[in-house]
């Protein structure tokens, strides 16, 4: 990623331009409004109050029931470490390795364009079946089917990534180095697509199953999205120690072939890990308690009008967002236009601007290498930062309010991303010795840089999500559709960053 002062990439430019904007937008408390009052015993029970031409929710309330104990929401959080595990294997050595195969580096964002664009269709549809379903019609409940299959395609899809070098000779590949290799290519591209389809398909239910499980209390529910955001930070911790080990081969020598070497091996070999850890979590999640029978919403009972009221629900909701809605879905999507470049070159960024380092070149394929597992490194350091914070975040939104919690971490967020072009400038301009290892002080600045974005992060995996459950329940709509509508917020800009690679990361 060659980065410089006179071209500054759109993601910085971005990271300093929004945060003024985000100032006004959470200078009011952004909490979460207060529940109902419980209707008087023995009356009758009034409809949700929605405005015309509104989804319709539930005509009468439960009997209030037991609340989920905090432990099993713990529990049913877990599977977010097992996705986190893979994702976090995914944005360190991905990119990387999709240049081995032979795609120019300008061009390896295009291949994450998948991430968005899944993210665009799947979990606002994944969020919208799991709403109509019926408690009585399956006997996992509505959200945990959904769960349970996205991770068997997060399975199935890690299983294609890993050995695509092996399947693309079997279709025909010139494994010589530094030869394209088409049939990897495409084997990676299916496999890749399809494990950013088992993700949306898994966090989105998954999330809106904490909520119902929260049962729309502000403060349980801010608690649930810590707890996700805390199995996150393992799942990082775990995901990016793995991609920072380069013996893995050694461990599993079968991975070795002649197709794939050490670091194809090494890759290989994570992605099995990788698995183990998502079969455990998912079954803790699926195990860990039973869905509430009853929601807020009716949508079951209109098995006839599905369709017309999912398009109604995604794209007529949008009229009658009120202004608190509006700010978390803007403020969201300013803040990813800061984040997914970071997520996607940040270990490419030390192999190439910190360790002058190519995947290209065979002369300095090596110091690239040392440079991503050295971004594997720093970002498991951000991941130990970002789960402390989601473990003392509840305390700092009672303190201090959810919205100046999330405004202060996004300034934050803005002066690294400046801190990392200043860091990119005088390594340019610093003289290496002649093994081309870079200074110390460098590394360890970029290694500053990477941990302290960790808590911005921990706050934006968390806060939104909590906001978005409380804000948009007011409306009449289900858990799963409301946090695929906070998904688009965090997805179009991401298309429309991808969609010009030379511009923003060349």
């Amino acid at each position: 990623m060659n980065l410089r002062l006179e071209r500054m990439p759109s993601f910085f430019l971005g990271g300093i331009i929004y945060h003024q904007i985000n100032y006004l937008l959470c200078s009011a408390p952004l909490l979460p409004a207060a529940p109902p009052s419980p209707p008087i015993p023995n009356s009758p029970i009034p409809e949700t109050q929605a405005r015309p031409g509104m989804p319709r929710t539930a005509a009468a309330a439960a009997p209030p029931a037991r609340k989920v104990p905090l432990r099993k929401l713990l529990r049913a959080a877990s599977v977010a470490c097992g996705v986190q595990f893979g994702w976090a294997l995914q944005l360190s050595l991905l990119t990387p390795y999709v240049q081995e195969l032979g795609i120019p580096h300008a061009f390896a964002s295009l291949v994450w364009l998948c991430g968005p664009l899944s993210g665009l269709l799947v979990q606002p549809l994944v969020g919208h079946l799991s709403d109509r379903i019926a408690p009585a019609a399956s006997p996992l409940g509505r959200r945990r089917p959904f769960i349970a299959a996205g991770a068997a395609s997060i399975a199935a899809a890690v299983l294609t990534v890993g050995f695509s070098a092996d399947l693309g000779r079997i279709f025909g590949d010139d494994i010589t180095p530094g030869r394209t290799r088409l049939g990897a290519i495409c084997v990676y591209l299916v496999g890749f697509w399809l494990l950013d389809v088992g993700n949306n398909a898994t966090q989105g239910p998954c999330r809106a199953f904490l909520a119902d499980l929260t049962e729309n209390d502000p403060r349980r529910t801010r608690i649930a999205n810590a707890y996700f955001s805390l199995f996150m930070a393992l799942g990082n911790i775990l995901g990016y120690a793995t991609g920072a080990y380069s013996g893995w081969y050694r461990i599993f020598p079968f991975t070795v072939t002649p197709s794939c070497s050490m670091s194809c091996a090494n890759l290989k070999s994570a992605f099995l890990l990788d698995i183990i850890v998502l079969v455990i979590t998912t079954y803790i999640t699926v195990a860990s308690v039973q869905e509430p029978q009853t929601f807020g919403g009716d949508e079951a009972e209109y098995p006839g009008t599905e369709q017309e009221a999912f398009l109604w629900e995604l794209f007529g909701s949008f009229r009658y967002f009120t202004l608190p809605v509006w700010m978390v879905l803007i403020v969201t999507a300013l803040t990813w236009i800061g984040w997914f470049p970071f997520i996607l070159f940040d270990t490419d960024w030390m192999g190439r601007e910190i360790y002058r380092g190519s995947p290209d070149n065979p002369g300095e394929t090596q110091r690239y290498h040392d440079g991503v597992r050295m971004g594997s490194f720093g970002l498991m350091l951000n991941s130990v930062l970002l789960g402390f914070t989601s473990v003392v975040l509840e305390k700092l939104c009672r303190k201090w309010g959810a919205g100046l919690v999330w405004g202060v971490s996004n300034i934050l967020m803005a002066l690294c991303f400046v801190a990392m072009l200043v860091i990119t400038y005088v390594a340019k301009n610093t003289d290496y010795p002649p093994n081309g290892v870079p200074p110390t002080g460098i590394v360890i600045a970029s290694l500053v840089v990477f941990t302290i974005l960790g808590a911005p992060l921990a706050i934006t995996y968390s806060i939104p999500y909590a906001m978005a459950a409380s804000r948009v329940e007011n409306l009449g709509l289900g858990q799963g559709l409301a946090m695929g509508i906070l998904n688009l917020a965090i997805v179009i800009p991401q298309c429309k960053i991808t969609d010009r690679p030379d511009l923003v990361f060349s």
